[in-house]
């Protein structure tokens, strides 16, 4: 029996998981060593895993979600479904190869985690809606293109500023 070739990049799942670990740590604000000491490996291991280089194993990933409280499902939450199609592509050439991911996700940047952490820990419901309605009419104002109102209903919950005279 034949043992398939190596990959020439990360499997897509791996990098969907581990920018899942990365994005809780950042948000947490824990540093790679920090969490790399807590489960037994070195920060490169963490950069590893967070750029989907080496695969995350069972235990480790266990380790990983008790030190970022999280249950171990949380790292595969909202994964799209492409993913495990472009992670089971053929690698003998028998089917058409999956369109490369998309590998620069604005959410995943640094000052994105920062400011969806530091956003959710406004306790006041109300508060946190007007700092969305601020930060999407700031938004339109230096890109000419509104959001569409339904989408920021759903994303911030019900209000009723987010009607126009138009309707």
């Amino acid at each position: 029996m034949s043992r398939r070739p190596p990959r020439t990049s990360p499997d897509p799942i791996d990098k969907y998981v581990g920018s899942r670990v990365r994005a809780r740590r950042v948000g947490m604000r824990i540093s790679q060593t920090k969490l790399g000491d807590a489960i037994g490996v070195t920060f490169q291991q963490i950069q590893k895993y967070e750029n989907g280089t080496n695969r995350i194993g069972a235990s480790n990933l266990y380790k990983i979600s008790r030190q970022l409280g999280v249950e171990v499902a949380y790292f595969f939450q909202e994964m799209p479904e492409d993913l495990y199609e472009a992670s089971n592509a053929d690698p003998f050439g028998l089917s058409e190869s999956a369109a490369e991911p998309f590998d620069s996700d604005p959410l995943s940047s640094r000052d994105s985690i920062s400011l969806v952490h530091d956003f959710h820990r406004i306790p006041d419901e109300t508060l946190r809606q007007r700092v969305g309605q601020f930060m999407r009419a700031l938004a339109n104002s230096m890109t000419n293109t509104p959001h569409d109102e339904n989408d920021a209903a759903d994303e911030f919950g019900p209000d009723d500023d987010h009607h126009t005279d138009k309707e």
